[in-house]
C-alpha cells in the first residue's frame, strides 16, 4: 500500500508521518512549500507519478478569523484544492482520505449531538469553504472517506492547549468562553481511527473525535489543573471577544457511527488530553 500525504508539517501531517515511519510504511509527504494543492498541474503531475493507492488530505486553510477577509485564500486551498485532489484520485483510481470540520454546523441543534444525517450550515468562510470541499469530493469521486473533525490538537502551535499553556505563563487571570461547546480531538486518535477504517475499507463520511464533550472553559480547567497550574479561569461568553469569525455555540459530534461500523471505542477527550500531555509536554 503506497501513501501520499498532504499537509505534512500539520499537526495531523506530522502524526501520519511519525505513524507511517514506525510501521514502516511505503509513504511520500508534502507541505505547501513543495506542492501547493491548489496548483493543479503541480497536483497531477505528482500524483501520476508516485501512483498512490491512498491519498491523505491534510492540508487546509485554517486561520478561522482570517478567513472573513482572506476568502480567496481559504476557497483555494479548502475548496478549489480539494476538487483538484478528488479528480485526479479518481482518474489514477486512488482512494481519498480528506477531513473536515464540526463548524460546518451552526449550533442551533437541541436535541443531541450532531449526527451525520443534520444538515450543515456553516457560519463563517472558513466553514464555507471547508463545507463546499466535502461537496467537491462528492462530485469527482465515489472512492472517498470524509472525517469532520472537531477541536484537533497534537504535536504542534496551532491548538488550544498550546495557546493556553502560553497564556498561562503571561497572565494569572484567564477568561476562557463557557458557551463554545465541542469535543477535543487528540491527532493520535485520528490517525488510528483512520488506519483502522482503510483496514476496514470504509468508505463514505464519518464523524471522528474524542468521546464525551466539553465547553472551552472546561477544556482549560482540565489542562491546566493536569498540569499544576494555579491560574484562574473565569468563565465568559465567547462574544465578548469580539473574533470576527461566527462559531457555533455548540457543535460536539456523535462518533456513534464510526464506532458502530468499526465494531470500536473511541477513548474520552479526558483520556486523550491526559496522553498528549505525558507524550508532548
Amino acid at each position: 500500500m503506497k501513501y501520499l500525504i498532504f499537509g505534512s508539517k500539520g499537526q495531523l501531517g506530522k502524526e501520519f508521518g511519525n505513524y507511517f515511519t514506525k510501521t514502516n510504511a511505503d509513504f511520500k509527504a508534502f507541505d505547501i512549500d513543495e506542492i501547493d494543492i491548489s496548483n493543479r498541474d503541480e497536483v497531477y503531475l505528482l500524483c501520476r507519478s508516485i501512483k498512490p493507492d491512498i491519498i491523505i488530505n491534510c492540508a487546509a486553510y485554517n486561520l478561522v478569523d482570517n478567513a472573513e477577509t482572506n476568502p480567496k485564500d481559504a476557497f483555494k486551498s479548502n475548496s478549489s484544492g480539494v476538487e483538484n485532489l478528488a479528480v485526479i484520485s479518481n482518474e489514477i483510481n486512488a482512494f481519498l482520505i480528506h477531513y473536515g470540520t464540526d463548524y460546518v454546523f451552526d449550533g442551533k441543534k437541541e436535541t443531541g449531538l450532531y449526527t451525520e444525517n443534520d444538515e450543515p450550515n456553516p457560519l463563517s468562510i472558513y466553514a464555507k469553504s471547508k463545507y463546499e470541499g466535502e461537496q467537491k469530493i462528492k462530485d469527482n469521486t465515489d472512492n472517498y472517506l470524509i472525517l469532520r473533525l472537531s477541536w484537533v490538537f497534537g504535536n504542534g502551535q496551532q491548538n488550544f492547549i498550546y495557546k493556553l499553556l502560553q497564556w498561562a505563563e503571561k497572565n494569572h487571570f484567564l477568561k476562557i468562553a463557557f458557551d463554545e461547546v465541542s469535543v477535543p480531538t487528540f491527532t493520535n486518535t485520528v490517525v488510528e481511527i483512520t488506519t483502522k477504517a482503510v483496514n476496514k475499507q470504509l468508505k463514505g463520511l464519518f464523524h471522528l473525535t474524542n468521546s464525551g464533550y466539553a465547553s472551552r472553559y472546561e477544556w482549560a480547567k482540565y489542562v491546566l489543573r493536569k498540569m499544576n497550574k494555579k491560574n484562574i479561569l473565569y468563565p465568559v461568553s465567547k462574544d465578548i471577544f469580539n473574533l470576527p469569525a461566527k462559531r457555533p455555540g455548540f457543535s460536539a459530534m456523535s462518533n456513534d457511527l464510526i464506532t458502530d461500523t468499526l465494531k470500536i471505542e473511541i477513548p474520552f477527550w479526558e483520556d486523550a488530553v491526559d496522553n498528549f500531555l505525558s507524550k508532548y509536554i
